[in-house]
């Protein structure tokens, strides 16, 4: 993506609409930390984020149908990141790129694409993929966000069979109340996702990543978090 000169003169500045959920906002920046190849503090991304929890629920919004438009909200803090400096848009929450084109409409910077940026890096990683396992919210599979993006690659989309209970683990990380038994439940989930003929596991909740990290087979699903991560880090690092 092509960004133009930087408001700051030598280095790129990166909004970050955060708070959904806060943990996962803590740990994308974590990992664009970790991504950066920094010699000293200088060399880090220079990141404003905005991390508002007070989002309406996109989950309420849309798999309960009775929640307040998030969107209004997400349009507003996109509007002040560009005001305090932000010359691109990142949002570590795929939910909520549902709302995407009502950010965009708001501000004259761009927004990096989650679903894009993974999209691309499931295409070029492997070229022959038929299926993809989600690992996500309900509410990806009531937009089609991800059957969106891989349909014009004849790639289908599966989701587990045990959905309820990946929802029940997202609302765990949210609330703090993770156990282990919920970690290893979805390690059998995801087996099972293979066993039903995913080419690839697809992480794409930024909850479930956090929940990934207390994984032992974690290397084996790709996370849509890091690779927004990556895509700031290069482009924040960049002089």
């Amino acid at each position: 993506m092509r960004v133009s000169t930087p408001r700051n003169g030598d280095h790129i500045v990166v909004g970050v609409l955060g708070g959904m959920g806060p943990d996962a906002t803590v740990d994308f920046m974590r990992r664009v930390i970790n991504l950066t190849p920094a010699r000293d503090d200088i060399d880090h991304v220079h990141m404003i984020v905005d991390n508002n929890p007070k989002v309406p629920s996109r989950i309420k919004a849309l798999i309960d149908g009775d929640g307040k438009d998030p969107a209004p909200e997400l349009a507003c803090m996109a509007r002040g990141l560009q005001r305090a400096g932000a010359d691109i848009l990142a949002m570590p929450c795929n939910t909520a790129h549902h709302y995407a084109e009502d950010i965009a409409a708001g501000v004259d910077i761009p927004l990096l694409s989650i679903v894009d940026l993974t999209v691309d890096r499931i295409l070029s990683a492997q070229p022959k993929v038929r299926s993809v396992g989600l690992l996500a919210s309900t509410a990806l599979k009531i937009t089609g966000l991800y059957e969106r993006a891989l349909a014009p690659q004849e790639v289908d989309v599966i989701f587990p069979r045990q959905q309820d209970e990946v929802m029940a683990m997202i609302r765990a990380v949210k609330s703090n109340t993770l156990s282990d038994d919920k970690i290893s439940l979805f390690g059998k989930i995801c087996q099972q996702l293979v066993a039903d003929g995913a080419d690839v596991l697809l992480l794409a909740c930024t909850e479930l990543s956090v929940l990934t990290s207390r994984m032992k087979h974690r290397n084996e699903i790709l996370d849509s978090l890091t690779v927004l991560a990556e895509a700031v880090a290069d482009l924040g690092s960049r002089r």
